[in-house]
């Protein structure tokens, strides 16, 4: 196969490895896209964000006086940037894979929510897809990759995110097909298709994730795991994300990498 059609390659191997698990994947895959029922006003747009950065810094600081620690108000930042990949990303690449087509990722169709103080919440980010443009999967991949290469100094020059928090949030949003399916196919198969699938962005997501075989309750999983931390921990609603990397020592006491799991130590976050 060319190097023109890798991404519908990998596309491919993700359907044949669920229908060898006799799974639909279009039924996971739909089952795992949440409707965007988000009632809270809209404050700014994304691309209005990326212009002007301190419309967000004026945002942080006026839903929580302690952002106006420096630690505090990076994490602060790192979350929301967390949450814009899992929730705007992620669903994007999950529709690629049941659908075989992408869309564009238009900036001016995507909002910061007002925060919902409730204990369930709901979504930060808000992506009005109606009119976004399709994209095939290679055209998606190079089109995403791009944005976020373009993004980066952003929050990285201006908030202080650092490039473990960055990209490994990116990535694990790359990845979202295959978190999807963690514990029911192959997790050998799984870990090595996600891995190729992330490699074939331009980008440094695929330095900050790794997709590891592990075992949890006596079953064979995948997990993919972030080498960088979001700083989630510190805020006052706190605790540690299921893949942190930073602090997998004491979160994987329950869990047994397998050997075939790669080692390398966390980067800087």
């Amino acid at each position: 196969m060319g190097k023109a059609n890798a991404s519908e390659v990998w596309l491919a191997d993700y359907q044949h490895l669920l229908a060898s698990h006799n799974l639909s994947p279009s039924e996971l895959l739909n089952s795992a896209l949440t409707p965007d029922t988000s009632s809270q006003p809209a404050l700014f747009s994304l691309a209005q964000l990326l212009d002007d950065p301190a419309l967000l810094e004026q945002q942080v600081r006026e839903e929580c006086q302690a952002a106006g620690h420096p630690r505090m108000h990076k994490a602060r930042v790192s979350v929301l940037h967390k949450n814009l990949s899992l929730q705007i990303i992620g669903p994007m690449v999950i529709r690629l894979f049941r659908d075989g087509v992408g869309t564009t990722l238009n900036p001016h169709r995507v909002f910061l929510c007002k925060n919902d103080p409730t204990p369930a919440g709901t979504p930060r980010w808000h992506h009005l897809t109606e009119q976004e443009v399709p994209l095939g999967p290679d055209d998606f991949a190079q089109a995403l990759a791009e944005q976020m290469r373009s993004w980066y100094p952003v929050f990285r020059q201006y908030f202080g995110v650092g490039p473990g928090a960055y990209w490994s949030s990116v990535g694990l949003a790359l990845g979202a097909p295959y978190s999807v399916v963690w514990n029911q196919v192959d997790p050998d198969r799984l870990c090595q298709q996600a891995s190729r699938w992330l490699s074939g962005f331009d980008c440094d997501a695929n330095r900050y994730i790794d997709w590891i075989p592990a075992e949890f309750s006596q079953q064979r999983c995948a997990i993919p795991q972030r080498r960088g931390c979001c700083l989630k921990h510190l805020l006052p609603e706190g605790g540690y994300c299921g893949t942190c990397g930073i602090y997998r020592k004491d979160r994987m006491g329950s869990l047994k990498t397998s050997e075939a799991g790669p080692q390398k130590q966390p980067a800087e976050h």
